[in-house]
């Protein structure tokens, strides 16, 4: 029960190592688009709506596992399944941390558990299925400075928290695959302009989905004087 050397997952507080289950297979496949194509009469091929937004949009995705675990006691066995599906189904979207995927989590629901008693090997076969937002999230704020954490094929360094004194020009690099609302923490009221668009940013903490991190570099102006600070994290398919 204290072995976490097995892969599996953390999720609701408990990891699948503490159940002494044993990883057969995982799958994990990308999310499938949502589409927003039209077809007219006479033409050749369709209209694709689908980047309007300027990024692709996606459904959730599935996420699926298969354990074993092994249990001589029929009576065992019937009592541990009923406290692994008690563990799964119980709750909603929360965080499912994949020991396959390091420093990122899915948000996830578990929506099956299928379990198989094999009397003659004498261990349950066990199926899960979760329905999940469609990228992974990093566990670490952008910024984080945490280098034995730093991906060099993933990761991008910057600075996250500015002293303004005025105007100050910064460049956010959103290295994530589709764009991220920040919180900002400002220590007096401030202004951002950013596309051609001016925010007004009171003091204290505010996150609005109309002030968005495009994919790729976000270049903006801030006005004001004190400490202003974004916090955001990227997300991956």
């Amino acid at each position: 029960m204290e072995d976490f050397t097995q892969e599996g997952f953390s999720f609701a507080g408990y990891h699948t190592g503490e159940f002494e289950l044993i990883l057969l297979e995982r799958s994990a496949p990308s999310p499938a688009e949502k589409q927003i194509t039209e077809s007219v009469p006479f033409m050749q091929g369709i209209y694709d709506f689908s980047l309007i937004l300027g990024e692709r949009i996606y459904e959730n995705r599935p996420l699926s596992f298969k354990f074993t675990y092994f249990q001589d006691e029929y009576e065992k066995r019937k009592v541990d399944e009923t406290v692994l599906t008690n563990w799964l189904m119980r709750g909603g979207y929360q965080p499912l941390y994949d020991d396959h995927a390091r420093d990122y989590y899915y948000l996830a629901k578990c929506t099956l558990v299928q379990v198989e008693d094999d009397t003659a090997g004498r261990r349950l076969n066990i199926n899960l299925s979760f329905d999940a937002y469609p990228f992974k999230l990093s566990a670490l704020p952008e910024g984080h400075g945490l280098w034995d954490n730093f991906n060099f094929d993933l990761d991008y360094s910057q600075d996250t928290e500015y002293t303004v004194n005025g105007s100050l020009s910064i460049n956010l690099m959103n290295v994530g695959s589709t764009g991220v609302t920040p919180i900002i923490i400002a220590s007096a009221a401030m202004t951002i302009i950013k596309d051609g668009i001016t925010y007004a940013i009171p003091a204290g903490e505010t996150k609005s989905e109309s002030f968005r991190l495009a994919i790729g570099e976000n270049p903006m102006m801030v006005n004001g004087n004190g400490v202003i600070k974004f916090t955001f994290y990227k997300e991956l398919i």
